[in-house]
């Protein structure tokens, strides 16, 4: 379980690091195209890795339903929208808020799928965490 966890507090560094570097790139082009090298590179390196490593046609695609494709346009949206927000709210705000779009959605997903684990508990603990940004949220100078 340990190993499970380090790996997605690496995952959430490595979204934080993805956060700033697309948002540089963006500030230089557009969010649309620092999406776009985003993904191209991207592609590029799985490609080889998978070349690498194997696995890149290893499943079966068919048997997918055709909503499970929606990952690619909705990640889409997600870089775009990130690189665009950074360089007008900071990054630290961003992240924030991208991290309070991501405990929401989960906990509603979870208690829609009736995974398991106790949904109140849940739902406090996201509470908390908006708590926490709302108190520490930038406050406008009104001078």
């Amino acid at each position: 379980m340990i190993g499970f966890a380090a790996l997605a507090v690496l995952a959430g560094v490595l979204v934080g690091l993805s956060r700033q570097i697309n948002g540089r790139l963006a500030l230089s082009t557009s969010a649309m195209e620092s999406s776009f090298w985003n993904h191209l590179i991207g592609l590029i390196f799985i490609t080889l890795a998978a070349m690498a490593f194997g696995g890149l046609f290893a499943g079966e695609p068919a048997a997918s339903p055709w909503w499970a494709y929606l990952g690619g346009p909705v990640g889409v949206i997600f870089i775009a929208a990130g690189s665009w927000l950074i360089a007008r709210i900071g990054a630290a705000q961003t992240a924030m808020l991208i991290i309070a779009g991501q405990m929401i959605s989960g906990v509603v997903l979870d208690i829609i799928l009736g995974a398991p684990g106790n949904p109140l508990a849940r739902s406090i603990g996201v509470a908390l965490i908006l708590a926490g940004m709302w108190v520490t949220r930038p406050t406008r100078n009104r001078d």
